[in-house]
């Protein structure tokens, strides 16, 4: 019988989970953020104001990701 070579894939260096994780973050912020991510800096105001959700309107319109 024939014996294959077990798969090894390469070590994932640090450097591309901290990519990912910020890239996770900023379609959160962008897709879906209602003030969450800032309410701990910002507290209530936050929340009322809707900071990122007014600074990337426009941005989830163009792609199509619904705010309203």
């Amino acid at each position: 019988m024939h014996d294959s070579p077990a798969l090894e894939f390469p070590p994932i260096p640090v450097w591309t989970w901290l990519v990912v994780a910020l890239l996770a973050i900023l379609v959160f912020a962008v897709g879906f953020d209602q003030g969450q991510l800032l309410q701990p800096l910002l507290g209530k105001a936050a929340v009322t104001g809707n900071y990122l959700h007014e600074l990337f309107h426009d941005g989830r319109h163009f792609m199509a990701v619904p705010c309203h």
